[in-house]
């Protein structure tokens, strides 16, 4: 029972603090809004961000509706261009900005600005995945996903592992089966 414990304790530890598979309670002001249409071979989607202000901290909800992906976890991840260009690739490596950020896929991860936590497919190819992370912001500042270049969410074949590898290893999940270009939504 005691082993069971620590093992699940250091299994929290390890999981990054700053992303929750649900939305936080509590009142807020929403602040910036934007939306990404997703496609690839056979499947399409949608994701909706919010960035909420809440006392003096900030947080982004995304909500991610998609279908015709196959069934089982799939790694999704906010990569560092907004392009998507078959096969994704024109989309970078993992949206990571700052002087010490690293875009690598697989390398640095889960720690990268725009990990996300994998969606879950059932049977019938739809998923919808929720999301809270404070590690980005819609709005203007160091962590906006609006910077020069833009802002892709990436959906990939398989699972994130939630590790870090090796280069060009796969752990963050893989092929990318599907993108989506973030756009902002105008207010009101």
């Amino acid at each position: 029972m005691k082993r069971a414990f620590l093992a699940a304790a250091l299994a929290a530890a390890c999981v990054p603090a700053l992303i929750a598979q649900r939305p936080s309670g509590g009142e807020g002001r929403v602040v910036a809004r934007a939306r990404a249409t997703i496609a690839g071979e056979g499947i399409k989607g949608t994701a909706e961000f919010t960035e909420i202000a809440r006392g003096t901290g900030r947080e982004v909800q995304v909500v991610v509706r998609v279908t015709g992906l196959t069934p089982g976890l799939h790694g999704m991840h906010l990569h560092a261009v907004g392009k998507c260009e078959p096969p994704f690739t024109s989309a970078g490596g993992h949206f990571d900005p700052g002087p010490y950020g690293h875009t690598d896929p697989d390398t640095n991860h889960p720690f990268h600005m725009g990990d996300l936590p994998n969606i879950e497919v059932k049977g019938e190819g739809e998923a919808t995945a929720r999301a809270t992370t404070t590690r980005i912001t819609l709005s203007s500042g160091p962590l906006t996903v609006f910077d020069e270049d833009g802002t892709a969410l990436i959906i990939h074949a398989n699972p994130d592992q939630g590790i870090t590898g090796p280069e060009k290893s796969g752990v963050s999940g893989g092929p990318r089966v599907a993108c989506g270009v973030l756009e902002k939504m105008k207010q009101g």
